[in-house]
């Protein structure tokens, strides 16, 4: 989260509730001669149309779309009876049957809250946190009703984004470092838990082999030996991290017994390698200049990953791996993985001195060449400096953080960023477009996922924590 870019922007924002450009950003190109191929050439990809403001003033669609509220923090119910908690964040979804998909929910509430995931026996980590983060499973259909929604694991803390498993199930990750105090937190957090939709399985259980610290997001390669997990930290900047299974071992529905094990499989940092060998310090180090160029990658083993006494990223020294600034959303295709890094400015933690600022950074991973490219770049946004004086338009995109890759094989990215956000689609070799905007208030948008069959985009306004389903003719603009 970056509300407090935004939080002296708050008139500014409002004041853009008219606008409807598309915008643009650097093109997105092919990561890859062998990344995720498309259904048909991109040069074929429609511009979605300017957004058509929402009379309800919720969210701003571009013509022929529609959306439907699925969840509603305080408003729409659990079936324990408990209200819908707040601050939704990544979210999976997965095909029940016919017209039925399951959802599977992240709350980024890292504190016991009137509006937290209620304590369900059987899915709680730690009863010391109370009524805090953990995730909600909702039965929905194409239509966007709501057929039910419950606990899927509770007792966490600040569950930010994930994954979702090839065998059917989401893995939440906790973006927090605290350990346990004896009062108001029983056991340490910072772990990755995985989570099912069934309503009968949990197993609330760390899994201490993929680490301890402020974890974002991950994705499973297609060979199941891999799981690459990004970190959103500061003061060091945090790390994009690769987990590897032993010899011989492939990860599946049962792999959570083997994976509260701390020692299972081996947890390594990234260090992207420039042509002496050397380790770029920082991804702050590359611009727009380096757009598309790859760099080979080395892995730097984790000294002690449960972090018992110093802090996972500040077990490195300088100039060991490559850090960066709010290593963001992850998101993994057939032949490598998408990471994003979603801002930094100079003066601040955010990145080295002599580093350069920027609004935005989407890297693909190539599993096959072990090497990762820059394919855009957000430039620095002199309105970032503005504050209250900023007007809506001195704005471009900026700022992406959630990611998935759409049936038809282009992106969407969900903005944290500065005055109104918006859900952009963008395409390899191509610009981006506009797809959304919140109209409601400044709050980022969270846990983009697209149904299998490609008929609904599930999107959340994080603050108060809403649940949409948007449809409509997808394919004549990405298919």
């Amino acid at each position: 989260m970056s509300l407090d870019r935004r939080s002296v922007l708050r008139g500014a924002a409002a004041t853009g509730a008219g606008f409807a450009a598309v915008g643009a950003m650097p093109s997105l190109a092919q990561a890859t001669p062998e990344a995720e191929p498309a259904a048909r050439p991109f040069a074929t990809h429609r511009p979605f149309p300017p957004l058509m403001d929402d009379p309800k003033g919720l969210l701003a669609l571009p013509p022929g779309f529609k959306y439907t509220i699925v969840t509603q923090a305080g408003q729409t119910k659990l079936k324990s009876g408990h209200p819908t908690p707040e601050l939704h964040d990544g979210t999976a979804v997965f095909s029940a049957g016919g017209k039925q998909y399951t959802l599977i929910q992240n709350h980024e509430i890292g504190a016991a809250s009137a509006l937290g995931v209620p304590q369900i026996p059987g899915t709680v980590y730690d009863e010391g946190v109370g009524t805090a983060g953990g995730c909600t499973v909702i039965s929905v259909d194409r239509d966007g009703t709501n057929h039910g929604e419950w606990v899927g694991i509770s007792g966490t803390l600040t569950n930010c984004a994930g994954g979702p498993t090839p065998w059917g199930t989401w893995m939440t990750c906790e973006e927090t470092e605290k350990k346990a105090n004896g009062t108001t937190i029983l056991k340490d957090h910072g772990y990755v838990f995985e989570v099912w939709g069934d309503g009968k399985t949990a197993h609330p259980v760390p899994l201490k082999a993929l680490g301890r610290y402020a974890h974002e997001a991950l994705a499973i390669d297609r060979d199941k030996q891999h799981i690459y997990l990004s970190e959103d930290a500061s003061g060091p900047n945090g790390s994009f991290y690769r987990w590897t299974a032993p010899a011989g071992y492939r990860l599946g529905k049962d792999s959570w017994k083997d994976l509260q094990a701390t020692s299972f499989g081996t947890l390594e940092a990234m260090a992207i390698l420039n042509d002496d060998g050397k380790p770029i310090p920082d991804v702050a180090y590359l611009t727009s200049a380096q757009l598309l160029r790859p760099f080979r990658v080395a892995w730097v083993p984790v000294p002690d990953r449960d972090a018992v006494t110093v802090s996972t990223r500040k077990q490195f020294t300088d100039g060991q791996v490559t850090r960066g600034k709010k290593f963001e959303g992850v998101y993994g295709t057939h032949d490598g993985v998408y990471v994003v890094n979603s801002f930094a400015k100079i003066g601040t933690t955010d990145i080295p001195a002599d580093g350069v600022p920027h609004e935005g950074m989407v890297w693909f991973y190539n599993y096959k060449s072990a090497t990762i490219q820059l394919v855009t770049y957000f430039p620095a946004n002199p309105a970032a400096d503005k504050g209250a004086t900023a007007r809506y338009d001195d704005f471009n995109f900026d700022a992406p953080d959630n990611v998935t890759v759409t049936p038809w094989g282009s992106l969407v990215l969900a903005e944290d960023g500065l005055a109104s956000s918006h859900v952009l689609s963008a395409t390899p070799g191509g610009p981006a477009y506009a797809i959304a905007r919140n109209m409601l208030n400044d709050s980022e948008f969270t846990g983009p996922t697209f149904s299998e069959d490609g008929k609904v985009l599930f999107v959340n306004i994080q603050t108060p924590g809403i649940t949409l389903a948007i449809t409509g003719p997808w394919r004549d603009y990405l298919g």
